[in-house]
């Protein structure tokens, strides 16, 4: 989830140099005008310096650029939220008795630094699940419509073998259908960009010609990812093969073209 998924991490300040020749400077070789003269004392600037003694330009050592710093300390303080969340979710707490300020308690932070990286709880309990399912693939092999699919519905596979295998995540999901807004909020965020990359592989292989013109972009995504679905998440018995995600691809694929020619 990116998954997922994210918000902004707070970045560590950095200081910026000053462009050469600004620093009690005056342009050009610690003179204005002509031949070393400016108005009084024949300098301009400072003691007929640019930049810091004799140097155009260098920075002080207290105006250098400061390392970065923020993002690793962010990182470790959301995995502790995260890792409150399930510690909770394992001791048996039930979803709707998880208040900000228990999972604040738990995580050993203040109820702030969660809001300001969640605006609450479904878009964290959102991340939760994401860290417990199979995270999604990071890329696609892109030699094919086909592959891409394979690769596609094997992940599917993969998260229905981890549903069966895993109570917590089984328990987890089996909660948040019960709770309209954090249902609603994991569509959104984790179901719904899962079927636009479906939707996007399959109408680049229409353009690629491995489907046919005219194709309804929809109606075929949901003839490959239907099979899957019905097995990982409706039938709990059915036998998940390491060759499953094969044999839908290749069976939808010789049927959708098969009614291109009889057309």
């Amino acid at each position: 989830m990116d998954a997922g998924t994210g918000t902004e991490r707070a970045e560590g300040r950095t200081r910026r140099r000053r462009p050469p020749g600004t620093s009690g400077t005056s342009g050009t070789s610690g003179t204005s005008g002509t031949s070393g003269t400016s108005g009084t004392s024949g300098t301009s600037g400072t003691s007929g310096t640019s930049g810091t003694s004799g140097t155009s330009g260098t920075p002080r050592p207290s105006e250098r650029a400061a390392p970065a710093r923020g993002r690793p300390r962010s990182e470790a303080v959301e995995q502790a939220i995260i890792e409150g969340v399930i510690q909770l979710l394992e001791q048996g707490v039930p979803l709707t008795e998880l208040s900000i300020e228990r999972i604040a308690r738990t995580a050993g932070v203040g109820k702030a630094t969660i809001y300001r990286r969640w605006s609450g709880k479904e878009e964290l309990f959102v991340d939760v699940v994401a860290t417990i399912e199979e995270p999604d693939p990071a890329d696609l092999p892109g030699t094919s419509m086909r592959d891409d699919l394979v690769r596609l519905l094997e992940h599917m596979r993969r998260r229905g073998l981890s549903m069966r295998t895993s109570a917590l995540l089984h328990n987890v999901l089996a909660q948040m259908k019960t709770l309209p807004r954090l249902w609603g909020a994991y569509q959104e965020l984790v179901v719904e960009p899962r079927r636009r990359v479906t939707h996007d592989v399959v109408r680049r292989g229409v353009e690629d010609g491995e489907l046919p013109a005219g194709t309804d972009i929809e109606f075929a995504a949901d003839l490959f990812t239907g099979p899957m679905l019905l097995r990982t998440v409706m039938r709990s018995d059915a036998p998940l093969a390491d060759d499953l995600a094969e044999r839908i691809v290749d069976t939808v694929l010789a049927g959708l073209r098969a009614v291109s020619r009889g057309a």
